[in-house]
C-alpha cells in the first residue's frame, strides 16, 4: 500500500493550527479537530509551494510569544 501523502496525482489541503503549523492532508481524509483548511483543494505541488511561502517560522506561535515576552 502506498503512502496517500506522496500520491503526485490526488488532491490536498494545507491545514494550519492554532499554533501555526502547516500539515500537508489529502481531501479524501476528514479535517482532524483543532485544524482548519488554509488552502486548496489543489495538487500536491501547489499546497507544499503555499507551505513554503507562508510558514517561514517553524516556531510554534506559543513558543514565538514566550520569548517576545522576554525581551
Amino acid at each position: 500500500m502506498s503512502n496517500p501523502f506522496d500520491d503526485e496525482n490526488a488532491q490536498f489541503y494545507v491545514l494550519v493550527n492554532a499554533e501555526g503549523e502547516h500539515s500537508l492532508w489529502p481531501t479524501f481524509a476528514a479535517v482532524p479537530g483543532g485544524w482548519t483548511v488554509a488552502f486548496g483543494a489543489a495538487t500536491r505541488t501547489s499546497c507544499l509551494q503555499y507551505v513554503e511561502a507562508h510558514w517561514l517560522d517553524m516556531r510554534p506561535n506559543s513558543l514565538i510569544a514566550a520569548m517576545a515576552n522576554e525581551g
